[in-house]
């Protein structure tokens, strides 16, 4: 069995990735997984990554930052590859123009799944049967497609938005030499391994309520919580004046509580009086204000218990909040977070969301196998 990452820092795009073919070396890959910093050629790079990499199936996204064994890195591209025994079957479907036609355009992959596998995806065992998703992070379409996705099947879809190193101008997914705007890289594997799951967030809930009592939905707006203006709601709630709120929304985000574990809504920006989220408020939706915690500590004992649970694990590839990334850069501990990681064969990227049961943000989602 062989998991097996590589990265590389050079700025030529065939240095680059005849680099990641040498560190992959002789793995005879059945299934590549890659993160490219969006400041090289996207095009070039999905074309090269296949011209490099011809037998291997290979599915990749843009990034804002990009997470490696041991390492937390910018301007680099990451790999993961995978031999038959790691992954004993793939099949990477497209969905295009995921902002006019998704609904449509997700039944058609799920068949071509369907047809290929032989089975019906709401047959599918979701315990031999994993899927990835890579999808345009400035489409807004994240919650229509995992939503879509829910009522197709029950194998466990878990992904991250592409980025674009914080340029918020175009984003990029790539799969088999090409590359894609406006869509959404789906990817369902039988692994050869056994795979669960960890999501943590580093948050705890405060006592604080914030009701949305009325939204634009399609804007990810909250006009009003708890029936004042959001912006004079989520003030109050924090006990702070609303010319100074603005300041916390890393450290102070609102999230759904599930089973009392917070599923995160990230505030982008106040509009006036309104509030501008990163993922979803539904009209009525309860959420806790949350405040936040140790991300270093939270993440190795996160990793320590799935391992004494499960025992060693094989590889992980983990989605990785762009704010959670900002705050470990901000307090210069970014280098600590990459270290967590160093025995264990990863790579991951600053996403600008994190599907997992949903489409949530300052969180991190990993799939691990073992």
């Amino acid at each position: 069995m062989k998991i097996i990452t590589a990265y590389s820092i050079k700025k030529n795009i065939d240095e680059n990735i005849e680099e990641l073919r040498k560190n992959i070396g002789d793995c005879k890959s059945k299934f590549i997984l890659f993160f490219a910093s969006s400041n090289f050629e996207p095009e070039a790079v999905g074309k090269k990554m296949k011209d490099f990499f011809p037998d291997a199936e290979i599915a990749g996204c843009t990034t804002s930052g990009e997470i490696v064994s041991g390492k937390v890195l910018t301007d680099s591209i990451v790999a993961m590859a995978f031999d038959s025994s790691a992954v004993a079957d793939i099949k990477i479907e497209v969905v295009e123009n995921i902002k006019q036609n998704n609904d449509e355009n997700v039944r058609k992959a799920f068949a071509s799944f369907a047809s290929y596998y032989k089975i019906p995806p709401q047959d599918m065992d979701y315990k031999k049967f994993v899927g990835l998703i890579l999808i345009d992070g400035l489409s807004g379409a994240e919650e229509k497609i995992i939503d879509k996705i829910g009522d197709l099947t029950n194998v466990i879809f878990i992904g991250g938005s592409a980025g674009d190193d914080l340029k918020f101008k175009s984003t990029n997914v790539f799969a088999n030499g090409k590359t894609y705007s406006n869509a959404a890289v789906l990817i369902l594997m039988k692994p050869g391994l056994k795979f669960s799951f960890i999501k943590t967030q580093s948050f705890k809930a405060l006592s604080a309520k914030l009701i949305a009592t009325k939204v634009v939905e399609e804007n990810r707006e909250v006009i009003e919580f708890n029936n004042k203006t959001a912006k004079t709601a989520y003030a109050e709630a924090l006990g702070i004046s609303t010319d100074k709120a603005e300041n916390f929304f890393m450290s102070n985000p609102v999230g759904l509580l599930i089973d009392n574990e917070p599923y995160v809504r990230s505030p982008q920006r106040f509009n006036d009086g309104s509030m501008v989220f990163y993922c979803n408020v539904l009209k009525d939706m309860e959420l806790s204000l949350l405040q936040s915690t140790d991300i270093i500590n939270d993440t190795a004992n996160a990793i320590e218990k799935k391992t004494q649970e499960y025992g060693k694990i094989a590889g992980i590839i983990n989605f990785h909040c762009i704010l959670r990334t900002l705050e470990l850069n901000n307090k210069g501990i970014a280098g600590k977070y990459g270290k967590i990681f160093s025995d264990i064969p990863t790579i991951g990227f600053s996403t600008y969301g994190e599907q997992f049961l949903g489409h949530i943000n300052q969180t991190s989602t990993m799939l691990f196998f073992y």
